[in-house]
C-alpha cells in the first residue's frame, strides 16, 4: 500500500480525534495520507481512485456514507467502530494500534457485497419523465410520509404483478441489510455475502404480507398508488417524496463495495448473536 485516506463522523466527538492518530500512524508507516469528514463526499470521491484503502471512524453509517462516495470505484473500506452495533464496521476503538499495521502490511482478507440499484421515475407537471438513480449497500424503502396512513404499493417482480401492498411501506434488502430495517420489519437474516436481495413488507394491513428472498436475476418494481405523499429512503440518508404515480424500479447492481478484513471468515456466525443483543 502507498496512500490510505481516512474518513471520520464529524458529529462524534471521539472520531476526530482518532482518525488524526491514525493519519499519524499511518504515517509512521510510510503512507500517504488524506482525512477528510464523511458529510464532504465530493472529497471522498475525488481521493478514493488514488487510494489502496479508506479507513473509517464512526459507525455503520460513516462506512454507507463513504460507500455511497466511491461507488462505483473499488477502493477496499475499513470501518473503526465507535458505535453500536457494527455489523460492517472491523475493529475496535482499543485495536487500532494493532490491526492497522497488520492491514498495511499485507494481511486481512476481501469482502465483497453486493449493491442494489434503483430508479426513481417521476412525471412533470407536462408530461415529462424525470429518472434519477441510486445505489444502496444495505436498503431501498419506500414507506409512508407525515401522513400516519397505510400506503398502497403495487409491486411486480420480473414484468409479473406480485400484488398491492396495503401497508406502512416495502423494505427491499441486500443481504447486508438483512440485519438491519428488514430484520425490525421482520425479514430473515442472509449470510452477507449472499448475492440475492429480499423483498419486506413493513405492517402489512391487507394481502400478501409474507417476506420475499428473491434472485440476484429478479427486478422489481412499485409503482406508489395514493394520494398522500410517500417517501423513498436509500440506505437511510437519501430521502424524497414519492407523489402517486411515482414508479421505483430495483434490481441487482453490477457494482459492488469492498471491505478488507482482519477477523477470520467465520466470524458473522460466532459474533451475531453477541451484536443483536445490544
Amino acid at each position: 500500500m502507498k496512500t490510505v485516506g481516512v474518513v471520520y463522523h464529524p458529529k462524534n466527538q471521539a472520531a476526530p480525534v482518532l482518525a488524526e492518530k491514525v493519519i499519524t500512524l499511518l504515517k509512521s508507516l510510510g503512507m500517504e495520507t488524506w482525512l477528510t469528514s464523511a458529510w464532504k463526499s465530493d472529497e471522498v470521491r475525488c481521493n478514493a481512485p488514488s487510494s489502496d484503502l479508506i479507513v473509517t471512524v464512526g459507525g455503520d453509517g460513516t462506512i454507507l456514507r463513504t460507500a455511497h462516495a466511491i461507488i462505483p470505484g473499488s477502493t477496499p473500506i475499513t470501518g473503526i467502530n465507535l458505535g453500536r452495533l457494527g455489523f460492517l464496521t472491523e475493529i475496535s476503538a482499543e485495536d487500532t494500534g494493532d490491526k492497522i499495521p497488520e492491514l498495511v502490511n499485507g494481511k486481512g482478507w476481501l469482502d465483497d457485497r453486493a449493491l442494489l440499484e434503483a430508479e426513481l421515475e417521476l412525471a412533470g407537471e407536462t408530461g415529462e419523465l424525470s429518472r434519477h438513480h441510486f445505489w444502496a449497500l444495505n436498503d431501498v424503502v419506500v414507506a409512508r410520509g407525515e401522513v400516519a396512513r397505510i400506503i398502497h404499493v403495487d409491486t411486480s417482480i420480473d414484468g409479473e404483478r406480485l400484488t398491492t401492498y396495503r401497508a406502512d411501506g416495502v423494505v427491499l434488502a441486500t443481504a447486508t441489510g438483512s440485519t438491519g430495517y428488514a430484520l425490525a420489519a421482520g425479514g430473515p437474516i442472509m449470510h452477507p455475502q449472499a448475492e440475492e436481495f429480499m423483498l419486506v413488507p413493513i405492517v402489512a394491513h391487507l394481502g400478501l404480507r409474507y417476506n420475499l428472498v428473491l434472485p440476484r436475476s429478479s427486478v422489481v418494481k412499485l409503482r406508489i398508488s395514493n394520494t398522500h405523499l410517500a417517501t423513498l429512503n436509500v440506505d437511510g440518508h437519501t430521502s424524497l417524496s414519492l407523489p402517486d404515480g411515482a414508479w421505483v424500479t430495483v434490481k441487482h447492481s453490477p457494482h459492488k463495495i469492498r471491505f478488507l478484513r482482519t477477523l477470520p471468515r467465520v466470524s458473522f456466525f460466532t459474533t451475531l448473536e453477541k451484536r443483536l443483543r445490544i
